[in-house]
């Protein structure tokens, strides 16, 4: 056990901590410290009840109060960081969106107020409140009507200039990102600042649990109470949060927060735009990190269908060399990848250029679920499609998840197609051959005969959309 102490800020108080489980969740600790306002939910980051504010770097690169679902976070990996919850938002009077959810009657029960309250908080103080400012919050009575009203309310009496003790407190914020080496009796956490770092980590703890937004990692936290020995964060890993574009590729760090791709690389990859949008709610998108979406392997990830359609490609680093896998070729198994236990994701690329005689490239991706953002897909899918002068297909990516054990292409179909005119006739021809190229399984969220219907029909979907609007990169 070090002599290191958790030290984070909570509603403007310093707190000290020692001798804490570095898993313990922050909702955890909150609610034990008496900040009962915070409240538990779901436990899985889908209902917004446990909504928080941390002061964490924006798309700008810029401190910016970030909603997060404290469920899902490792108590060590907001160490050093600045956190608002229900209880500080007041701070002698009412907030300008606590004073609308008053005045519109935003709440009934109340039990998951506070959440709407953080994230209509959080969009405040980046002048943007609207009803997307909620979109990971659910409300089990009130009704979304009376609580948009007051999202209404707020966004019509922005101030000119934000200049209370809130817009103060970032002006002077500055994010901790240095080094922590934290354990208690039976946990090591680590939060190394530089690539080189976390390989020799590695290379000391080769089962060592690598930790980035942890919204996968979280659910292991809260329903599973699974023990982790050794924790390594890659959270302040600057090589691993970077964002370049050349004319020829986009290579995006796996650390970089999947909002920050959102707002930065908008327009740039209409697909992946799509899916972004869809990926969860914007708590999730905060931490949630390309990295983490690959490295689980879930053959349901959103991510994957896309990048594969897009020809991605992964770099990889050890301690003794850094090399570079397709990601067609990344995925294993179930849950199983190219990965080694001493190796860490480094960055994801995405060619810009279309195959060569194409003279417009197609590209566009679709996620069937239950709910719109906050569920599991029953299918994804992805497709890009290159397209001569005379409309015949010369390059062709079908991509799919939740049809396979890993995400998958259908690479025989993507070889009938090349070559035929991209028509109608051309997509009724190919659907039958799409709907046995893969076995899905049969689960509580659709039979496998439901999903061999989306396979196919998601493409002839992708066609007609194609012909009535823009699916232009």
């Amino acid at each position: 056990m070090s002599d290191v102490t958790l030290t984070l800020t909570i509603n403007g108080d310093a707190v000290r901590l020692k001798d804490v489980s570095p898993t313990m969740t922050l909702l955890e600790y909150l609610r034990n410290s008496s900040r009962v306002g915070t409240k538990e939910g779901c436990a899985d980051g889908d209902c917004g009840a446990c909504t928080v504010a941390i002061v964490a770097e924006g798309a700008d690169g810029k401190p910016h109060y970030q909603a997060m679902n404290s469920c899902l976070i490792p108590l060590a990996s907001v160490a050093g960081r600045a956190i608002i919850t229900v209880e500080g938002v007041a701070n002698g009077a009412l907030h300008p969106v606590q004073a609308a959810m008053v005045e519109t009657l935003g709440s009934q029960c109340g039990y998951c107020t506070p959440g709407f309250i953080m994230s209509l908080f959080t969009a405040y103080y980046d002048r943007a409140v609207d009803a997307f400012s909620v979109e990971g919050n659910l409300c089990r009575c009130t009704g979304y009507l009376s609580i948009r009203r007051a999202a209404a309310l707020v966004n019509d009496a922005l101030p000119d200039l934000l200049d209370d003790s809130f817009a103060t407190q970032l002006t002077q914020a500055a994010i901790d990102a240095t080094p922590l080496n934290y354990s208690d009796n039976e946990q090591q956490f680590y939060r190394p600042t530089q690539l080189s770092e976390v390989l020799t980590l590695l290379q000391q703890h080769p089962n060592a649990t690598l930790v980035a937004g942890a919204t996968d990692l979280g659910l292991e936290l809260t329903h599973r109470r699974q023990h982790f020995p050794v924790m390594v964060s890659l959270e302040a890993v600057a090589e691993l949060k970077r964002v370049e574009q050349t004319p020829e590729a986009v290579t995006i760090g796996a650390a970089v927060p999947l909002s920050h791709i959102e707002t930065n690389l908008h327009g740039i990859f209409p697909s992946l735009d799509e899916m972004l949008h869809w990926f969860a709610a914007r708590q999730i998108r905060n931490r949630a990190t390309l990295g983490g979406n690959l490295g689980t392997a879930s053959p349901i990830g959103d991510l994957p269908p896309v990048l594969l359609s897009l020809d991605a490609e992964i770099t990889i680093a050890s301690a003794t060399e850094t090399r570079t896998v397709l990601l067609a070729k990344f995925f294993k198994g179930y849950r199983q990848t190219d990965l080694k236990p001493e190796e860490v994701i480094v960055s994801v690329t995405i060619p810009r250029a279309i195959a060569s005689g194409a003279v417009r490239r197609l590209s566009q991706s679709y996620k069937i679920g239950k709910r719109g953002t906050d569920d599991i897909s029953i299918v994804a899918a992805a497709f890009t499609i290159d397209l001569d002068a005379s409309d015949r297909i010369v390059h062709a990516r079908l991509a799919y998840g939740g049809v396979a054990a890993t995400p998958v292409r259908a690479i025989a179909v993507e070889a009938m197609l090349i070559g035929q005119p991209w028509t109608l006739e051309t997509i009724q021809q190919i659907k039958p051959t799409l709907r046995s190229a893969f076995t899905p399984l049969t689960d509580l969220r659709g039979s496998a005969d439901y999903r061999k219907l989306l396979i196919a029909n998601l493409f002839e979907k992708f066609f007609v959309e194609c012909q009535s609007f823009s699916c232009l990169k």
